[in-house]
């Protein structure tokens, strides 16, 4: 369950942006190399318990599409798929060839090409129509954006009323010296190119009142966020409707 933390206080640490596209080989094959079995199993935990209650009371003939921006290689979609009973789809968008070529990879291992569906999609510009997703996810992508507001108004456009929005991503830490803790602590066992990627994400990573806002200038609630690990913050709200 999200388990709330009290926001920064004074934040002393300057953003600094990294490329939006992790799209090189090593990248995309050292990130999917990095263990991120104990975050991911908590994202997904986190958001069916927030949204489970959506495929619970649905009958045998509904359909779920869950929208999935800057899946990467696809792990949280295969994972949050292995545990659905409801019939489902999940688009898993990303804006890397190499990381959608390692993700298609994993899904053929995993046995999940009728349910997980990678395409090459701006999250910034994606192509569905207005108001036609009811479930949205997304981890750890907003940190890559220089300008992560555009993404949540597209995010606010194609979610439909009532539909879910569940997003986490890396909380910036007030220090440097904050940030060398959180990558002994978190990547003390990583190779030096895994923990240099780590260190540089949580320098580009936003605040809760960066991300408070956001959420206000995309027409979402700026209530919907709160610091839920030593290192993440976690949205999650539906879209008001009738």
């Amino acid at each position: 369950m999200l388990s709330g933390q009290s926001d920064e206080t004074k934040m002393t640490l300057a953003r600094t942006t990294e490329p939006e596209v992790m799209d090189s080989v090593e990248e995309a094959e050292d990130y999917d190399a990095m263990d991120h079995s104990d975050v991911n199993h908590q994202f997904v935990d986190d958001y069916l318990a927030f949204a489970g209650e959506e495929f619970s009371r649905s009958d045998g003939n509904s359909f779920h599409r869950i929208l999935d921006t800057g899946s990467g290689t696809a792990q949280i979609p295969i994972l949050l798929s292995r545990q659905l009973t409801a019939r489902h789809a999940i688009i898993a968008c990303d804006l890397s060839w190499e990381m959608l070529r390692v993700a298609r990879r994993n899904i053929r291992t995993a046995g999940c090409k009728q349910t997980v569906i990678p395409i090459l999609c701006n999250a910034r510009q994606l192509p569905f129509r207005n108001q036609s997703c009811h479930q949205l996810i997304s981890n750890s992508i907003v940190h890559h954006m220089p300008n992560p507001v555009t993404a949540f108004l597209e995010i606010r456009r194609v979610a439909a009323p009532k539909a879910v929005i569940f997003v986490r991503d890396l909380l910036r830490p007030a220090t440097a010296e904050d940030v060398n803790r959180l990558v002994r602590q978190w990547a003390g066992t990583a190779t030096e190119h895994q923990q240099q990627m780590f260190r540089e994400s949580l320098h580009a990573a936003l605040t809760i009142s960066e991300i408070r806002e956001i959420l206000l200038a995309a027409g979402l609630g700026s209530g919907w966020v709160r610091q839920t690990t030593d290192r993440h913050w976690t949205i999650a709200g539906r879209v008001p409707g009738d």
